[in-house]
């Protein structure tokens, strides 16, 4: 029988970012009974029945054990709307929560028939638990229903919450695109280090130590980035060389149309398969 404090909780796809909030949510001590997952692949349910012993597995969402009090839609946007018409008549009175990328609330609220839609863009972070996610919640969605899914996605990591559904679109750009940014400079760091005449374990050490320390020092300070950047930034330096050759290339520029490139994108998925 569910309980307040252990709603039964379905993911429909049983990807990495299922795994993340899943094995979250057991690290907490939500009871394996009222986890469920729906994932067609048989080689995806045994690993996740390796990973996660106790929770229900299955291969489609006609086969559910318990009525769904929150239900996380973790499923490529190309798939969305043939997953939720087949698995609706399975859902009635559920939460639902969705992490797939630009896919509109409207669109699943018209397919799953329901207002009680929140919109969450996480990102791959969330695997170790320092995930930074962005939420938007649908008028019916009550407090009572953006309070059961914080609980569940505080398990990841960070959140924000954002005012206008819209604005997920620069999340997703920001923060649900951004590891793969982090990656890209740990990588042209690991080789320009190697070109320099380190080893490349040692260059990527550096890089990843780099990153890691810089990005705690910049949550653990009130001041702006700039002014972290200009503290060691000594004007004939050797910090100062390296953001100048930056400047003259324009990186700051192209990294913003980058980002920009990414919000379209995600504009350009909600109306490919949000129809």
């Amino acid at each position: 029988m569910t309980t307040p404090t252990s709603p039964t909780i379905t993911f429909i796809g049983g990807g990495n970012m299922a795994s993340a909030i899943v094995g979250g949510l057991l690290r907490q001590g939500h009871p394996t009974g009222a986890v469920q997952v729906v994932e067609p692949f048989d080689e995806q349910r045994a690993r996740l029945a390796q990973l996660f012993p106790g929770i229900a597995l299955l291969p489609g969402s006609s086969g559910l054990q318990k009525a769904s009090d929150l239900v996380v839609w973790a499923v490529k946007p190309q798939t969305f709307k043939e997953a939720a018409l087949a698995s609706q008549p399975h859902l009635a009175g559920a939460l639902h929560l969705s992490v797939a990328a630009g896919i509109t609330s409207d669109s699943i609220a018209t397919w799953l028939q329901t207002q009680r839609v929140v919109r969450a863009m996480p990102n791959t972070p969330a695997l170790v638990g320092l995930g930074m996610t962005g939420l938007f919640a649908r008028d019916g969605a009550s407090t009572a229903d953006r309070a059961l899914v914080e609980t569940v996605v505080k398990t990841t990591g960070e959140l924000v919450w954002v005012a206008a559904e819209a604005q997920l679109d620069a999340v997703t750009a920001l923060s649900g695109s951004g590891p793969a940014y982090v990656f890209y400079f740990l990588e042209a760091m690991r080789d320009a280090g190697a070109r320099m005449g380190l080893p490349p374990d040692v260059a990527y050490q550096l890089a990843v130590g780099t990153f890691v320390g810089a990005a705690t020092l910049a949550q653990r300070s009130d001041d702006p980035p700039q002014t972290l950047r200009e503290r060691v930034t000594s004007k004939g330096g050797t910090t100062y060389a390296a953001l100048s050759s930056m400047a003259a290339a324009g990186i700051k520029e192209k990294f913003e149309e980058a980002l920009f490139a990414a919000q379209k994108r995600a504009e350009e998925l909600g109306r490919e398969f949000g129809g």
